[in-house]
């Protein structure tokens, strides 16, 4: 098998990489320097339930790799679930070299007013994990170790990428789409987590976005990422075919659900009253969301199906994602219905169905996100925290930061593919394509 010039380059990164690490000075916490609190801060079952949601959040992406596994024909079911996995390494260890820098590393932005507002982290901040050691970070992580709190935002950064190999599956190669990948974390993924979640962020500090739990940050951004990338890569030669498996697709909802756990009542960053809050209104917005899809389907002449419910189910996590740790159980259920009636007719609108988003990534995600900021905008308690609790500012601001958000996703992840195409061809050949993707990238085939 001849090996091209990108394997060699792409093993060389790898090499300096894990090389680099033996000379990078293992300094863990800064001396003095004021944002550490003392070690006697951490909440011993803050860390246990976060180490815990950690673990859960990383069951989401082999879950991930199952749901659109058994969605996609049975010659690229091993290629599709990969494109999630590999994510688990690519992602991870780039996360430690320089992700978590750029994403809640010092912010680097502009003055206003008097006050600073961050759109990207300082790249110099944490590389390679300097600095991110035991002591509770004061602004971002009070009760827990700084290294906690970073792990468990890796996996947020892990799966992001991973939602989005749903919209051009069975039809990209395997070395463009982690080029691509690498892209999309560093220039898209880290500058909205550090707008959004970051303390002097922008979209946090100035527009006072709500995202509990990633709707903006993941959802949105892999949402929108996935239409632009159906609308590059094109649509499939061939694109009506079966479900390879749906217990595949069963099994990943179910891991999916569970892992959502981690992902929402986790971003609490402790065991805590929020934290119970965030676990009821997610599993009731993701049964509410399941019930009204199959029976939305049902009532337009479609058959009740292990798919449909599977994809409510997910669309219900997604929508609550925002609001979670804002809204109540009651109010849950109604996001769960409107959210499902909307990825629904979404999904089935026909003009949306002339660009081949192969498993429907902007419907259920990228619209679920938008819908879950929408509603997040509308319900979230507290004193002018919502539009029916007196915030119309904050009602509009949110508005506002939905179409910045909206606008840099897309034409930034059209720029990026771009430019990935332009370094390596993103599509396969016909003749791939045709093979199907398991044996022309992997030369691995199911056996059932």
């Amino acid at each position: 098998m001849k090996i091209g010039l990108k394997w060699i380059v792409s093993f060389a990164v790898i090499s300096m990489v894990a090389i680099g690490g033996l000379f990078w000075s293992p300094v863990t916490d800064l001396p003095d320097s004021g944002e550490f609190l003392s070690e006697d801060k951490i909440v011993g079952a803050d860390v246990a339930w976060i180490l815990a949601a950690a673990g859960l959040v990383l069951l989401m992406t082999p879950g991930l790799s199952f749901f659109y596994g058994g969605m996609v024909g049975k010659k690229n079911v091993i290629s599709t679930m990969l494109q999630s996995f590999i994510a688990l390494g690519v992602i991870s260890i780039l996360w430690v070299v320089v992700g978590f820098s750029l994403s809640f590393g010092d912010s680097i932005g502009f003055e206003m007013n008097g006050e600073h507002y961050g759109l990207i982290g300082n790249p110099l901040s944490y590389p390679f994990f300097n600095h991110v050691g035991v002591l509770p970070h004061k602004a971002m992580a009070s009760t827990i170790p700084f290294i906690l709190f970073a792990l468990f935002q890796m996996k947020f950064a892990v799966i992001t990428p991973a939602l989005i190999t749903g919209s051009f599956a069975e039809r990209v190669r395997f070395i463009s789409y982690l080029l691509f990948m690498v892209l999309f974390s560093i220039f898209i993924y880290t500058p909205l987590c550090h707008m959004v979640w970051h303390p002097d962020g922008l979209l946090n500090k100035y527009f006072g976005v709500k995202d509990f739990a990633g709707g903006t940050v993941v959802h949105m951004s892999a949402g929108f990422a996935a239409l632009a990338g159906a609308m590059v890569v094109g649509n499939r030669k061939n694109p009506h075919h079966e479900p390879s498996n749906i217990p595949f697709v069963l099994l990943g909802t179910g891991m999916l659900w569970f892992g959502w756990f981690g992902f929402n009542a986790g971003s609490a960053l402790g065991a805590n009253a929020t934290a119970a809050t965030a676990f009821g209104t997610t599993t009731i917005a993701s049964a509410s969301a399941m019930m009204t899809w199959i029976l939305f389907d049902r009532i337009n002449g479609r058959s009740v199906s292990a798919l449909g419910a599977c994809i409510g189910a997910v669309v219900g996590l997604v929508a609550i994602t925002p609001g979670c740790g804002f809204v109540s159980v009651p109010e849950s259920l109604f996001i769960g219905f409107i959210s499902a009636i909307v990825s629904n007719l979404m999904m089935n609108w026909k003009k949306l169905k002339k660009i081949d988003d192969t498993l429907d990534v902007f419907a259920c995600h990228g619209v679920g996100g938008i819908m879950g900021m929408i509603l997040t905008a509308i319900f979230a308690h507290g004193e002018n925290a919502s539009l029916l609790h007196g915030g119309i500012e904050v009602f509009a601001h949110h508005m506002m930061a939905l179409v910045l958000v909206s606008v840099f996703a897309f034409f930034g992840s059209l720029i990026l593919y771009r430019l990935t195409n332009r370094m390596i061809t993103l599509r396969v050949s016909e003749e791939s394509e045709n093979m199907g993707l398991d044996m022309s990238q992997h030369e691995e085939s199911l056996k059932w």
